[in-house]
């Protein structure tokens, strides 16, 4: 089996899945950085597409950012002009050729992830 990467986004404090929310995928190699895709969540809060298909699946380091901020400020959760959520960095590692799916359960005030299936 080859290996791929896939998320989604889900708003816990509406029970809906978040739409229009920007993710950067990121290679990570000691201090470095090196984006490698973004993607946008659709109406089922996934992406259109795994971020990282199977043709470009490396065994490594990793980090996903959510750039939740305009969807909590479209729907009225913040409180002032500084947001307690904006950015959400999720870094992990793939050690093996595998589906990855690592979703992001998203709230005004905190979130949670895991790996999924």
């Amino acid at each position: 089996m080859s290996g791929y990467l896939t998320t989604h986004v889900l708003d816990t404090a509406r029970g809906c899945p978040a739409e229009g929310i920007e993710i950067a995928l990121y290679r990570v190699s000691g201090n470095s950085h090196r984006k490698i895709a973004t993607a946008v969540t659709n109406a089922d809060g996934r992406t259109d597409a795994p971020i990282l298909p199977t043709d470009q699946f490396e065994l490594g380091t990793y980090e996903l950012i959510f750039f939740c901020g305009d969807y909590l400020r479209k729907h009225g959760d913040t409180q002032g002009d500084v947001m307690f959520l904006d950015q959400i960095p999720i870094r992990f590692g793939m050690s093996e050729q595998d589906h990855y799916h690592v979703p992001l359960l998203l709230s005004p005030f905190g979130y949670s992830t895991y790996r999924g299936s």
